[in-house]
Order: structure tokens, then sequence, then C-alpha cells
């Protein structure tokens, strides 16, 4: 199986510019790129699928190149619905060094390493007239108004400023081509438009031996027909101060039976032989969440590295058992992150800390709960109604833990 054979068993290939050409190219290394637009200073996990696709060609021996919108990123591809927020210097330097990072991280490599480049760089030095002249006059207008992103956006209206945007990106596959070697693209289906006009500006500039390829995979969707990289309505970052690791791993985790198939295919690097294996247990026992767990900690691997995957299994598996002050500092925080947190002001008896902390809305609830086992603090099953809360009570230096039944946490953090 070749690797665009691979790509396509994974439902990574939705359209190519010369399927028979690139197949071919591929037999020898080739250098490829992907854009990223600096609209923040974390990529989330709707950027995985083709930074993983960087990895695969990365791994056979091909060069990737990530080219960061450091100046198209001032203006921003073209929405359906309406014009992007233009960002500064200072944010768009904040957003470059936030996404570098991470794509460093992602594909590392000790013998073939991911190069950052960014189109600020080549763009910026580009003066007006030399902009109208040299590159667009090859641009048809009627051409450009058929394109998607500008076509759903002709009735609502669109600025020259989004509607250049598809110039820009061809001028950017133009100068890696001349500077960089670059023959192939890659990106989602909604840059298709892109990609096309870049190898169509290469060919009108170089001639037609220049050969360059472009390839889109399908964007990565829910079978239930959301869009994919939200966790309740809330981006999934890859940046462990906006998502930790164990949330990263919980919303894999939580994957969907009807999902986890396809997900598993398109960001999984395994080999097909090995995914084929997970698929097959796991149509034999669903229940057992061995593809959901398989993607899960390979992908939290992959994104937060080793130490970021344990502190994601130890805080599962303390929450599992209820054994919370196995925990270290850090993974108590990112275990009760989000969760529902009252104000604990004064120590004392534990029926009225709970009850002034507005955990329990009576005593009465608040007794019944201890009286009857269901009551834990810490991890500690708590049926003394004398119980008092107090510093020792204290766990990651400000909290302490209750946990009614099996699975329903309140935190109480201290205040002086």
């Amino acid at each position: 199986m070749t690797l665009l054979e691979e790509l396509q068993w994974r439902g990574l290939v939705k359209d190519v510019t010369d399927r028979e050409g690139l197949e071919e190219r591929l037999k020898t290394p080739v250098t490829l790129y992907c854009g990223f637009d600096p609209t923040a200073d974390s990529l989330h996990v709707g950027h995985l699928q083709q930074l993983i696709l960087l990895k695969r060609y990365q791994r056979v021996g091909h060069h990737p190149i990530a080219v960061i919108g450091g100046a198209t990123g001032m203006i921003g591809d073209p929405r359906p619905t309406t014009e992007r927020q233009l960002l500064n210097d200072e944010d768009l330097q904040k957003n470059f060094d936030g996404i570098s990072e991470q794509i460093v991280r992602i594909l590392t490599s000790d013998d073939n390493p991911i190069k950052i480049m960014n189109n600020a760089d080549w763009l910026t030095g580009i003066q007006m007239l030399e902009f109208l002249r040299d590159y667009g006059k090859h641009f048809s207008v009627n051409t450009m108004l058929a394109k998607e992103t500008v076509a759903s956006r002709l009735d609502s209206g669109i600025s020259y400023t989004e509607f250049s945007y598809i110039i820009l990106q061809a001028i950017d596959f133009l100068h890696l081509y001349e500077q960089e070697n670059i023959e192939l693209q890659i990106g989602g289906s909604d840059q298709w438009g892109n990609l096309v006009a870049g190898a169509d500006l290469i060919r009108k500039m170089k001639g037609n031996d220049a050969k360059v390829y472009g390839v889109t995979s399908h964007l990565i969707m829910k079978s239930d027909g959301t869009k994919f990289g939200k966790s309740e309505g809330a981006n999934v970052w890859l940046d462990h101060n906006r998502t930790s690791p164990y949330e990263f791993y919980q919303f894999f985790y939580n994957t969907s039976d009807a999902d986890v198939i396809d997900f598993l295919k398109r960001l999984s690097l395994r080999s097909v032989d090995e995914i084929k294996a997970i698929i097959e247990s796991f149509e034999k026992e669903p229940h057992k969440r061995l593809a959901q767990r398989s993607l899960a900690e390979e992908l939290t691997s992959i994104v937060f590295g080793d130490e970021g995957l344990q502190q994601a299994l130890n805080i599962t598996e303390a929450l599992f058992s209820g054994q919370i002050k196995t925990l270290s500092n850090e993974e108590i925080h990112q275990a009760f992150k989000g969760m529902s947190t009252h104000e604990l002001k004064e120590y004392g008896n534990i029926v009225d800390v709970l009850v002034a902390s507005k955990v329990f809305p009576s005593k009465r609830e608040a007794r019944q709960l201890i009286e009857g086992g269901a009551l834990y603090i810490n991890g500690e099953q708590i049926k003394d109604l004398d119980y008092v809360i107090d510093e020792t009570s204290l766990i990651a230096d400000e909290l302490t833990i209750i946990r009614r039944g099996k699975k329903t946490y309140f935190v109480l953090k201290h205040v002086d």
C-alpha cells in the first residue's frame, strides 16, 4: 500500500490536482507545506488532522514545512458569514509564538525536523503596484467570484481586503516553490480553491514544466452532523493552559461508538494492520471502549507528551477509585477544573460548613447523606456527624473535595 493509498483508506483524500503525478512523485522525498492562521495563541483539535498529516509525511522521509500566516492573518481567510476581526502586530506575534511551539512539539524529529515559516517575511515587502502588475493580472475576477467562500458572501457583502486573500495565499505557494523547493501543499477541503489558485499561479509564471500538487482532506464531522472539536460548546485546545491533558484525554475517550472508528483512522499514527486489529476487538466488545481508550492515549501523548498522558491516566484512575489523595497538586487542579466551586470561609462542623458553603440547602439533607454513608471528603467516607473540617481537610493547599454518591463532586475553596 502506497502512502497515497493509505491516506485514501484513512479517509484523508478528497481532491488531488494530479493523482497519478503525485503518486509517482511521492516515491522519492518531497517538500510539502500546510498553512495555519494565527487567529489565537493556540491551535485546537480541529487542526489535529493536518498536523498529524504532516507527521505522516515526515515519518516516511518527506520534508514538512508549516507556514503561519503572519501576513494573511492580518486579513483572514473569508468566512461564510462575516468579516474576521483584524489583529494587531503584538497579538499576531503572540499567536505566532504559541502556535509555533505546539507545531514543533507535535512534529518533533531528530533527523527530519519540521520547519516553521512566517509569510509576513515575504508578503509584507510587496508594494501595491507590484502586487497588481506581477500577480493580480493572473487572476480572473469571474473565477474568484465563483469561489464558494466568496460566493456565499456576495449578498451580505465582502470587503476587497478579504476578497484579495486568495491571491496572497497563491503567492505563498509560488514563493515556497521558488525558495524552498516545495512541490506539495496539503489542507482541509475548504482550502481547495486556494490550493488550485496557487498551483495555477506557479504554472502561469513558471511555465507548464513546473509541477506542483495539492491534496485536500475531508473536514472531520461527527455522525450526528455537529462540528468536531468542541466539548460542551468550547474549543478543545492543544495548550495545557487552556485545555488540561485530562480534559483532552476525556474528550477523545468520550467519543461516540458511531464516530470512533472514523476518528481512529484519520488521527491515529498506528499502522493500518494495528488499527484493523483495534477495530475488530472494539466491534466484538464495544463496552470495553478499546478504540476510544487507544485513541485518547495516543493523541494525549502526541500533544502533551508522556508526562501529560500519565497525568490524565492518574486522574482518570483516581476519580474512578475515589482515591484522589494519590494525585499531585497539579493533577487535583486538573481533575476538578470547571467543577462547581464553593467558598470555604470558616472551618467547623461538617454539617454547618456544607450548608454555609451552599453545597447542600439544609442541615437535614447533609445529615441524611452522612448517616447513609454517601458522603466522602477527599476520597474518604465520612459517617461522623461531629466531623470537623479544618486545615487538615485541605488538599492541593486550598481545596476540600466533597463527593456525594459515586460521581457527584463539589469543590470547597478555602478563602481568608
